[in-house]
């Protein structure tokens, strides 16, 4: 019987590691603006006055929210990421980490 396993190359290269970084970095910055956004609460945007600082509408929230997915998915479907490279997947949380972080320290003094 004939070995019926299809291989793939499996190696990701530099540039797929980055994909999966900036990945979970766009996919958590899904959260605060789509929370806020369909809560009805103006919050920060690349759109605001001054950019990032400023309150921007819910439905902008929103529509950045939305943007955001559609890139962290398109990134994370490029990077090749399976759920057996520990590596890609310890990135890609690292990736959330980070963005986390930045966010929390942009937003610590986000107009009220």
């Amino acid at each position: 019987m004939e070995n019926t396993n299809i291989t793939t190359d499996s190696k990701m290269k530099w540039y797929h590691y980055l994909a999966v970084f900036l990945s979970g970095s766009f996919l958590a910055n899904v959260v605060p603006h789509f929370i806020n956004g369909v809560s009805g609460n103006p919050f920060p945007s690349p759109f605001s006055d001054p950019p990032g600082k400023g309150l921007s509408s819910p439905l902008t929230n929103v529509i950045w929210a939305l943007a955001n997915l559609l890139v962290g998915y398109l990134l994370f479907r490029f990077s090749k990421t399976t759920s057996k490279n520990k590596l890609a997947l310890l990135i890609f949380f690292i990736g959330i980490i980070w963005i986390s972080i930045m966010l929390s320290i942009n937003f610590m003094d986000k107009a009220k």
